[in-house]
């Protein structure tokens, strides 16, 4: 459920909105903190952890959760769907049309009115190919 409610904008939570906007490799939690580490060095983990998971609340990024996987950060908030490489874990953006899965029918849901829905594609990226081909 998206939080509405206003959220004072603190300076590390611009810094870390900023630095995951510079990116398009989906970071972990902890991939972040190393990034914002840069320009706030005195910023905890935690502090890390705390603002993604209200920037993803709130709409202004998307938290990732790909099964037993730690949960990824995403900055493009725009309809897309991802890929996720099951040898190394790398997650790419896949800019393709939506798969229309609820395709209006809307009463096929047992009740439920839909606000969205998320489709997982999993593989092997480029470069994990790329070693399996030389073993």
């Amino acid at each position: 459920m998206k939080d509405t409610k206003p959220h004072r904008n603190t300076v590390q939570r611009q810094v870390i909105l900023e630095e995951l906007q510079k990116v398009t490799s989906h970071p972990t939690a902890a991939g972040v903190y190393e990034l914002v580490r840069r320009r706030v060095p005195k910023i905890s983990l935690g502090t890390v952890y705390r603002n993604l998971e209200l920037l993803a609340r709130t709409g202004a990024i998307q938290k990732l959760e790909h099964g037993t996987d730690e949960a990824r950060f995403d900055a493009d908030t725009t309809r897309h769907d991802h890929i996720r490489c099951v040898q190394c874990g790398r997650v790419d953006d896949i800019h393709a049309p939506a798969v229309d899965l609820v395709g209006g029918a809307t009463d096929d849901f047992n009740d439920y009115r839909v606000l969205g829905f998320r489709v997982e594609f999993f593989g092997l990226c480029p470069q994990c190919r790329g070693n399996e081909k030389q073993k």
